[in-house]
């Protein structure tokens, strides 16, 4: 049975009391950081305090951008000194199994929109066929009749459009109903601002490197840029190529923090990115996502008998020949039209 937005919210009111110190734990990216403003706000004088952390160090200049302008309050992960403190934990865009850093709490709260995995929670709303998890709080805030400020609309606004990729990729009516209504309270001009700051100088290297070192097969690019100062700059790549005609795949892969991070994308007809992430890595570290975009993380001690992660060319033609071999360019993809759970885009 199909719950209502009013009893979803009881549910998860009935979670928590007045003495409650609440963490609210995320992997920062739009979606997150939305989803955790809007909980914070809907928990706001029902609790004793609500804290926001972030497991990555935001440095993505959209996100910095992000947090900035929007005023938003949160600390990294490894600067809570004192974890005991909190009595309740809630987990936002993101679910257990996505990283060991969440293992390291108890989550009784999960809020996700991508392919559910298996946890141990008090409560879960998980909705795969939801294009943002802002949309789910944004039903929270409506069933709670909560009018939203400038800001926490801005960003709710902001999420729901980066997810949905301006609502080209997985986007079901509730994301339009959601950004429908965000729209009459958000200032516009912020979010294009938040928006339009995607770039660094410092990361028009990895362009360099990527055009230079590419390896293109029937409209699949593959692209290693060796070691990146941050994870987001694969993310940045992998979208880049999605822009060039006939490029159809694009996958990225970077060494960061002793991880093998990959990045897939594709035009999202007849293929699914999460099943060949999840059945080409899924062995070796964490591995899935959605039709269109998918991430898979790899410890590096984990490849270092099949490979020298400080040989850029081995890496790559590594990575090819995994991929290949599992789901050839040639092959038809009738198959991967089923989703797959896994690592979060």
């Amino acid at each position: 049975m199909k719950l209502s937005a009013v009893e979803r919210l009881r549910r998860f009111y009935k979670l928590f009391s007045g003495v409650d110190q609440v963490l609210i734990l995320i992997n920062a990216d739009p979606d997150a950081i939305a989803g955790a403003m809007a909980v914070k706000r809907l928990l706001w004088r029902k609790v004793a305090g609500v804290t926001i952390s972030s497991i990555n160090v935001i440095k993505r200049p959209d996100n910095v951008a992000m947090v900035r302008l929007l005023d938003v309050s949160l600390i990294h992960i490894e600067d809570i000194k004192d974890p005991k403190r909190f009595t309740r934990v809630v987990l936002v865009d993101s679910q257990p199994a996505h990283s060991d850093a969440f293992k390291r709490f108890n989550v009784d709260v999960v809020i996700d929109h991508h392919p559910k995995t298996e946890m141990e929670v008090k409560y879960a709303d998980v909705r795969p066929d939801y294009g943002a998890s802002a949309t789910i709080v944004t039903e929270y805030l409506r069933a709670a009749r909560i009018k939203p400020s400038v800001r926490l609309a801005t960003g709710l606004f902001h999420a729901i459009k980066t997810d949905t990729r301006n609502f080209e990729r997985q986007t079901a009516m509730e994301d339009i109903r959601a950004f429908q209504f965000l729209f009459r309270y958000a200032n516009t001009t912020l979010a294009r601002k938040i928006e339009q700051a995607d770039l660094r100088i410092d990361f028009l290297k990895y362009f360099r490197i990527a055009i230079e070192t590419m390896r293109i097969h029937r409209g699949r690019v593959f692209v290693h840029l060796g070691a990146v100062a941050n994870p987001d700059v694969c993310v940045l790549i992998a979208d880049f190529f999605m822009r060039v005609n006939p490029v159809t795949w694009s996958i990225v892969s970077g060494v960061c923090d002793g991880t093998l991070i990959l990045i897939f994308r594709n035009d999202g007809i007849r293929k699914n990115a999460g099943r060949v992430a999840k059945t080409s890595f899924c062995q070796l570290g964490s591995a899935g996502g959605h039709k269109s975009m998918a991430r898979a993380e790899i410890p590096v001690d984990a490849v270092a008998d099949m490979i020298d992660v400080n040989n850029d060319r081995q890496v790559l033609h590594w990575v090819i020949d995994r991929i290949e071999k599992k789901h050839p360019a040639s092959q038809s993809c009738r198959k991967d039209a089923e989703n797959t759970g896994g690592f979060p885009p």
